[in-house]
């Protein structure tokens, strides 16, 4: 039987094959001037076998929001997805996977050493009281220990 290909990208790929951690390019699109937008699978958790808490999933999305964009103003967005195992990294106009790599980990490690969770208030975020800096760093210090595999996305 032939699978019907879905329009969102993540829909297709087969979650059962994949080892997380990885970093994989889901998708480019270009803009009618252009510009190209590269969408980036930061996959943290092995897919239906494990997820990130909220609160340390909410504190990474904003440090690492905050903190990539200390090492290129090409980041459009950080997204955290859904099924609470990885986040989505939407670069414009730059395609270089060694350097997006760089990116990550540099961002990960400005986690390790942060002392609080940027915009944590009720005046900045919709949820302020859910937020975990040690959850955050937790989840930093782990995928970093595994940077050796974050080439590999499939078993």
């Amino acid at each position: 039987m032939t699978e019907k290909k879905m329009n969102v990208e993540s829909f297709n790929l087969d979650h059962t094959k994949v080892k997380a951690p990885y970093v994989r390019l889901a998708d480019i699109k270009e803009g009618q001037h252009g510009d190209r937008i590269h969408k980036y699978d930061l996959r943290i958790c092995q897919p239906n076998k494990e997820h990130m808490d909220m609160p340390a999933l909410h504190s990474l999305e904003h440090l690492m929001a905050e903190m990539s964009r200390n090492h290129t103003d090409k980041v459009v967005d950080i997204s955290p997805m859904g099924c609470q195992t990885g986040f989505y990294i939407a670069l414009i106009n730059h395609d270089d996977y060694d350097d997006v790599i760089n990116i990550i980990e540099q961002t990960l490690n400005d986690v390790l050493t942060a002392t609080e969770v940027p915009a944590c208030n009720e005046l900045q975020c919709g949820w302020a009281a859910s937020h975990s800096l040690e959850g955050a760093q937790k989840l930093a210090k782990d995928l970093l220990a595994k940077r050796s595999e974050w080439t590999e996305v499939f078993a």
